[in-house]
């Protein structure tokens, strides 16, 4: 008989199969629990074991430390159950905490590769049967001849066009990016799973304020998409950051979309960074940021300094297999995305101290 999984203190059980991770078992059958990197690096779906016991799949010391293991500590992205378990959320939105859209496989035939940069590569996939997911969210791709291997991309486009859009950058070695324009071609098959991730709009009266850097503009262009197509009359503000002039991309787009916008305005930044380049300051934003970790740490550290409801800032940190830390235990694995968990409300465990995290 397959292991049965509570939450509590949802009450809420789920059936796990064999070698599927708690995580993998809720995505399953619907479920929208804490997550972030999906490979035991980021500990964002870290939880207490109540009852039951759990083999792990390899995962970083960062993510759950020795002592919290022995402390009764796990990882649901790595924790594989010997037998029935009782599992103490420690974070969830409790009023979201089923999938919108659910979490499926599915297949891709590659329509076109268009460079958009020296190294940002747009993938347009035509998908197997339409999908849906919310604008903000990504996939991920499995690595053709690597069974298990995938990496994690945000989706630029907007559902109901029988594609999904994809901005990959290139990087030296890279297990998929690499692949692009020889292995991968058109006419190409690619599996992808998702969608995944919680960076999506939230619905209030509150002025607008994007930040994007490299290939970060997917996501928050999928944004500007959306409020295009709904005409928000919201103000707009959105900031990215490039290397140089030669590495900004989709300029004309984002002016069209801004058109139809009620007041919007945006700022390419190159040659300084994003943060130093937000000169105006909109009166309690909510805030939606894409890009590497440090320039989202430091925009976050500024926009704080500046009054800005920490709450209302919501951010997709991506980082790449060569980001894993020193003491990891995990082999090469996906693109891993730390989201950020402000949408969940936090608890302490029952009888034991609060986690690490």
């Amino acid at each position: 008989m397959s292991p049965r999984v509570r939450f509590e203190p949802l009450g809420e059980e789920i059936e796990c199969g064999a070698q599927e991770t708690v995580l993998d078992a809720a995505f399953r059958q619907g479920y929208n629990l804490a997550y972030g990197c999906r490979e035991g690096r980021c500990s964002a779906c870290k939880c207490y074991l109540l009852e039951g016991e759990a083999e792990l799949k390899p995962y970083s010391n960062f993510a759950l430390s020795d002592t919290e293991r022995a402390n009764g500590y796990t990882l649901m992205c790595r924790a594989l159950p010997e037998r029935d378990l009782v599992v103490e959320l420690l974070h969830y939105d409790p009023e979201n905490y089923r999938l919108e859209n659910p979490i499926a496989e599915g297949t891709a035939t590659v329509e076109a590769i268009t460079e958009l940069t020296h190294d940002i590569v747009g993938l347009m996939l035509a998908v197997d049967r339409e999908r849906s997911w919310l604008p903000g969210q990504y996939v991920d791709l499995h690595v053709p001849d690597a069974p298990g291997v995938r990496r994690s991309f945000s989706i630029a486009n907007l559902p109901g066009e029988g594609r999904i859009e994809l901005m990959i950058k290139r990087y030296p070695g890279g297990r998929l990016s690499g692949m692009l324009g020889e292995q991968i071609k058109p006419g190409s098959q690619l599996a992808f799973t998702g969608p995944y991730g919680a960076f999506h709009l939230r619905r209030s009266e509150r002025p607008i304020l994007m930040i994007a850097g490299g290939s970060g503009m997917a996501p928050v262009l999928a944004l500007l998409r959306q409020l295009a197509r709904e005409g928000c009359e919201r103000p707009v503000r959105f900031f990215y950051g490039a290397r140089s002039e030669h590495d900004l991309f989709a300029l004309e787009e984002i002016a069209a979309l801004g058109e139809r916008l009620a007041d919007f305005r945006f700022t390419p930044v190159t040659g300084r960074f994003v943060h130093e380049a937000i000169d105006e300051e909109l009166p309690a934003p909510d805030v939606y940021m894409c890009g590497p970790p440090p320039m989202l740490e430091a925009a976050e550290a500024m926009l704080i300094g500046r009054g800005v409801d920490a709450g209302r800032i919501f951010q997709d940190r991506f980082t790449t297999s060569a980001d894993v830390p020193a003491d990891a235990v995990v082999p090469e694995a996906p693109a891993a995305r730390a989201l950020s968990e402000r949408e969940f409300a936090w608890f302490e465990p029952h009888g034991r101290r609060s986690t690490l995290y």
